[in-house]
Formats: C-alpha cells, sequence, structure tokens
C-alpha cells in the first residue's frame, strides 16, 4: 500500500501502491519466521550463489566507486519492509524489491504504461472473454539455471486460489479464475467464472514452482533466509538486513538485457535530511521523498539532477466510517460522530486545500479533487460546482449546528450529551507533510470549537488496522488501471472478524460502490468502463469517508558523477521511484569514473557506494499486513 497505510497499497502496490492492479490488499498481523527449505531448493539457492561468485568475478572496474572498481547504485529509502515474500507484501519498497526479482506475465512500457509483454509473449481471450491463453516465453530462465515455464505460473496462481494466505497481497486478481492449467511449458491456460477486463494486468509476481512447492507455511515464510533468493527478473537479491539494507547483483541471463550497474543497493535512513546529506557528500546515488527546502537547497548543489515531476499518489484524509468485520461485529473506538455525513462534510468544509498546496507542499503538488490522480487522465474525475465540498468555514458551522454540535460559552463545540467535539488524528512522525498540514487543521478546526490532537507515530499501522484512530493522513500510488485502489474500499475487502486483518483501506463498506465496482470489473469497453471507475469516485467523494486534498509531485535526486542516465515513468515527465515496473534501475547507466568528482566530506566518501536501504520496521517483520504510509503500495 504506497498506502499511508501510506500512495500505493497501506498496496500502498504497488500499497502500492500500482500499474494495472486487480488485487486486494490482504494485511495479517502475524510473527515473521521462514520455514526452511527441503535440499532442493536449497541446492537450487546453491546454484545461484554460485552463479553470483561468478558475476562478481567478472564485475570490471567501472565509473561508479566501490571495492574492485565495481559500479554500485545506492538508493535510500525510508519505508520498512513488510515482506520478501511475493503472496505476503505489499508495501511499496517491498513490491518495488519483487519486480526487481521476479517477471511478471505482462509489464508497463515505459513511455505511456500501455501493456507490453513479461513473462508472456502473446496473449489472447475466447470469444466469450472466459478463457484467457498466454503464450510463455522460451528465454526465460531462474536464476538457479532451470527454465521457466508455464508451470511455474499455474502453480503460483493455483496456489493463491487455494491457500487464503498465498492470496493475501494479490488475492482479488484470481479471485473471478475458475480454473488454471499448464498444458504444455509454453502455454498457460486461465479459465475465469465471469468476464475479467484486467486479464492483460495480473499484476502478480510469478514464484519457481521448483523452490516454493516445499514451503509448508505460506503465512510465516518471508523469503529472506537464504541468498541468493531465485528469480528471474532483472536483478538478484543476495543479502538484506532488517532496517539496514537490501542488496542486489544484475541477472545476466534476464532476457531483456543485463542491468549496467554492478550492484544495486536500498538502504535504509529514518530521517530524510540525513539521506540528503548522503547524497551531498556523494554516500547514496539517489534520494526521493524531497520535501520543497530540500529540493530547493540539491538544485544548487554540484553533480546533482533533482527530478520534480507529476507524480501517481494522492494524499487524502481518511475517516474512521465506524469500523466493522464482514460478520458485523465493531473493530476500534471510532468517534460515533464521524458517523453522520454532516459532520464529515463539516471538516472538508473547514480544510482549506488550497493554503496546503501553497505553503506546506509550496507547489509541488496539484489541488485534490477525485479518487485518481489527474495524470490517470482516462480516470481522472472531479466533482461538478454543486458537488464539491469547497472550503467554507461558514457552511461547516452551519452543517455542526444542523448536526447537534453546537458551541456553549468557552467556545467548544459540544453534544447533545454535553461531550465537546475532538478528535485524534494519526499521521506519520516521519513525514514532515502530516506535521504541517495537521497544524493547519488544528486552527482551522479549532475556531470552529472542534479540538484536534494530533498523534504522529513511527508505526501507525497498529492503531490504525485495530481501528482505534478518528482521522488518519492516507495516500496510496495509483496504477494506470485504479482497479486495485478501487477494491480496497469493497465490502469484500474488511476482515472476516475483528481478529482477522482484511486489504481494505479504511473500513469503508458500500453496496453501491460495490455494485459499481463489479461492473467496472467486468467491463472491456474503455470508454464505458472508465465512465464506471468515475461514478464510483463521485460516488466515494459524496460518501464523506475521504477527502482527497493533494496530488504530490515525485520530488528526487540523483547524483549525476554516479548516475549518467536513467529512465522515468512516463519518460516524458515521470517519476523514478516506484514505477510500474523495474525500468529506473535496469536502464540506469553508470556515470563516467574517470570524470566524476565527489563533492562530499573529506572522509573518504567512495562516491559510486551504493547501499540502499529497505525499513522493515520496528525490529523486523513483527506485521506481514501492516500499514506504515502512503509510500506502502504500488
Amino acid at each position: 500500500m504506497d498506502r499511508r497505510v501510506p500512495t500505493g497499497t497501506i498496496q500502498h502496490r504497488s500499497r502500492s501502491r500500482l500499474l494495472l492492479a486487480t488485487g486486494a490488499t490482504a494485511f495479517a498481523l502475524v510473527a515473521a519466521a521462514a520455514t526452511p527449505l527441503n535440499p532442493a531448493p536449497q541446492q537450487a539457492h546453491a546454484a545461484t550463489a554460485k552463479a553470483a561468485s561468478a558475476a562478481d568475478a567478472d564485475s570490471g572496474s567501472g565509473s561508479g566507486s566501490g571495492s574492485g572498481g565495481k559500479k554500485v547504485l545506492t538508493v535510500a529509502v525510508n519505508q520498512s519492509v513488510d515482506s520478501m515474500s511475493p503472496f505476503l507484501a505489499t508495501r511499496l519498497v517491498s513490491t518495488t524489491a519483487l519486480r526487481l526479482m521476479y517477471d511478471y506475465l505482462t509489464n508497463y512500457d515505459v513511455k505511456d504504461g500501455h501493456t507490453v509483454p513479461g513473462l508472456a509473449t502473446a496473449w489472447k481471450p475466447s470469444a466469450d472473454k472466459l478463457t484467457w491463453t498466454f503464450t510463455i516465453r522460451k528465454n526465460s530462465k531462474w536464476s538457479d539455471g532451470q527454465q521457466a515455464t508455464a508451470d511455474d505460473a499455474a502453480w503460483t496462481f493455483n496456489k493463491m486460489m487455494t491457500d487464503g494466505a498465498a492470496a493475501t497481497a494479490n488475492g482479488s486478481f484470481t479471485a473471478n479464475f475458475k480454473k488454471v492449467t499448464a498444458p504444455d511449458p509454453q502455454t498457460l491456460v486461465v479459465q475465469l467464472k465471469k468476464p475479467q477486463a484486467t486479464m492483460t494486468a495480473l499484476d502478480v509476481p510469478i514464484v519457481p514452482k521448483h523452490v516454493w512447492e516445499s514451503v509448508k507455511d505460506v503465512s510465516k515464510f518471508n523469503n529472506d533466509k537464504q541468498f541468493p533468493v531465485v528469480g528471474n527478473g532483472p536483478f538478484i537479491l543476495t543479502d538484506y538486513k532488517v532496517d539496514q539494507y537490501l542488496k542486489f547483483k544484475p541477472n545476466r541471463t534476464f532476457w531483456r538485457g543485463t542491468p549496467k550497474f554492478d550492484e544495486l543497493d536500498f538502504k535504509y535512513y529514518k530521517d530524510n535530511d540525513a539521506a540528503v546529506a548522503a547524497l551531498e557528500k556523494g554516500e547514496v546515488s539517489f534520494v526521493q521523498g524531497l520535501t520543497p527546502a530540500q529540493a530547493a537547497a540539491l538544485k544548487t548543489e554540484k553533480n546533482i539532477k533533482v527530478n520534480d515531476a507529476p507524480g501517481r499518489r494522492f494524499y487524502a484524509l481518511a475517516t474512521n466510517p465506524g469500523a466493522k468485520a464482514r460478520n458485523g461485529q465493531k473493530i476500534g473506538n471510532g468517534n460515533p460522530a464521524l458517523l453522520d455525513p454532516r459532520v464529515r462534510r463539516a471538516l472538508f468544509a473547514a480544510t482549506d486545500t488550497k493554503t496546503i498546496i501553497d505553503k506546506v507542499f509550496q507547489g509541488h503538488a496539484v489541488q485534490g479533487a477525485g479518487y485518481i490522480p489527474p495524470r490517470f487522465s482516462s480516470y481522472f474525475w472531479k466533482p461538478s460546482a454543486s458537488q464539491q465540498i469547497a472550503y467554507d468555514p461558514a457552511k461547516a458551522a452551519t452543517l455542526l449546528d444542523q448536526a447537534g454540535y453546537k458551541k456553549n460559552g468557552s467556545g467548544q463545540r459540544v453534544g447533545k450529551d454535553g461531550k465537546p467535539l475532538s478528535f485524534r488524528l494519526l499521521c506519520h512522525a516521519t513525514d514532515p507533510n502530516d506535521k504541517a498540514i495537521g497544524q493547519y487543521m488544528k486552527e482551522w478546526w479549532g475556531k470552529l470549537g472542534i479540538g484536534l490532537r494530533m498523534s504522529c507515530l513511527d508505526n501507525v499501522s497498529d492503531p490504525w488496522l485495530a481501528g482505534q484512530y478518528d482521522l488518519a493522513f492516507d495516500g496510496y500510488s495509483v496504477n494506470p488501471d485504479p482497479d486495485y485502489v478501487l477494491s480496497i474500499h469493497t465490502c469484500a475487502a474488511l476482515p472476516a472478524t475483528p481478529k482477522d486483518t482484511g486489504s481494505t483501506d479504511n473500513f469503508i463498506c458500500d453496496k453501491k460502490f460495490d455494485g459499481l465496482y463489479a461492473q467496472q470489473a467486468a467491463e472491456y469497453d474503455p470508454a464505458k468502463r472508465a465512465d464506471l471507475v468515475k461514478q464510483m469516485e463521485s460516488r466515494l467523494y459524496d460518501t464523506g469517508y475521504m477527502n482527497v486534498m493533494a496530488y504530490p509531485n515525485a520530488v528526487e535526486a540523483y547524483r549525476t558523477d554516479q548516475i549518467k542516465s536513467i529512465d522515468t515513468m512516463p519518460q516524458a515527465a515521470g517519476n523514478i521511484w516506484g514505477q510500474d515496473g523495474y525500468w529506473s534501475w535496469w536502464s540506469a547507466v553508470p556515470a563516467d569514473h574517470s570524470a566524476s568528482k565527489s563533492s562530499g566530506s573529506s572522509t573518504g566518501l567512495i562516491i559510486g557506494i551504493v547501499a540502499a536501504v529497505i525499513v522493515i520496521g520496528l525490529g523486523g517483520f513483527v506485521a506481514l499486513r501492516r500499514r506504515s504510509t502512503a509510500e506502502d503500495r504500488e
């Protein structure tokens, strides 16, 4: 969940989290423990280790720095990894890593996001759209040398269809599957219960059957104990340390071509100021999530390029709608005042989103409207003038009066029970935007007599999943196909019981929204489907459970003396971090070491060091399906 958990996914899918996704993300608070592999998988890992050693040996000196002249690309990250299992991971940092490690049936063109071949070279539906046949490429191998086949894909999907734990991250992709078979190594056949419009957008990592079939309990296997990890993507995961780093080597047999850097590291920084300082010193190659002040300062730095482009995220204020499980049992202790739509609308009418854009984002964002960012023009929607909840404190006051919350002698809004109207706001301790916007809301709402107590935590996942909040800052990275981020607001995404963890973003359950979701999922006509999606956005807006305040830009920077060139997505003006694919790190070209100089301190900085940090959060895999921030999901 690039979700505020965080924009894509809480899938932030990739939850993010983020291209043509139909999956509903689920989270389960379970202890992380790896199930030992049997001898065969261990041999597979050993074979990969041997291949990785050979790759190290033939890594020549180049334009990066690092021991032996390795060209190393270091990416600073500030989000926790929830799991390295393709069946469990939902946060953006995790799904970004998995995109590097495993191929998907299809991918998305870096120029404009249209569907292109991945592990599948071709696909064809039957006349009734109920059977899809995929042709699997012959030139894809697992990193241990075994051939990747249709049987791997069939096993992956069947595992998700028959094992609830395996459906944790992407189960909604296969919820409509009736039967999946592999009649031969190059043919995958998927039979559906009803037509499914997202069959060229099955955003599911295909895993090697010969490794995973020996895993006894998918819910406890985090894929992070045996290295190198067997995959068939452009990179091979060779090492991982909680709250420190993920290290990758290029897969030299990858069918699309070998990445140009000798090593790719994700290095964790809890504090983004520290990451920016590391970039300035040359200790890392790339930093994302820059504040306006950081971006302005870096623009004047030698050998640093700032990328400021329209983003794929939304930034929103979410209200607790009376969190419940699918069995109807209450979850948590949300303020019952928020069950009244007049109160929700009053809060939104008392929030000046233009000031937020101007003062907090300082122009590095677009004012919010509908659920889908304007970058995805086919699905972008905004309310009409008569439908819009505009900034209007007087209107907000009237709505509160009508809802029975009038001011007392002290200027406080009180209910009929005499209790002051006050709310708890969940925010992310590491996000300066949350804190700044929260202070503005505290001031604006205070003038109306509403109390606001901010609770800024490193881990917002636990109270959010437990329904122990009134309001929360939310966000997701949205895919070009919006199915996934729409699915997380359906009734089916709720946890089955209060003891379970569902894939819901914010416990929303609305039958009309569900009906529209089912229609768009089965609609093959692009124009008709887009209209249905816009109707869903309109319904979500009218229910008032979420207020999309902004669409933040992707503001990031990299060292030009380490990275000569790198692809954004879309190429014309897009993001580098959190793409719908592996294009950025796969395409990155090292700078000429002989022409580069470090602008950092004199403490022996190695210009090309690549240590990218992916936060696993709070000492390890405490929660496989936990929320974190808007970068959680693709």
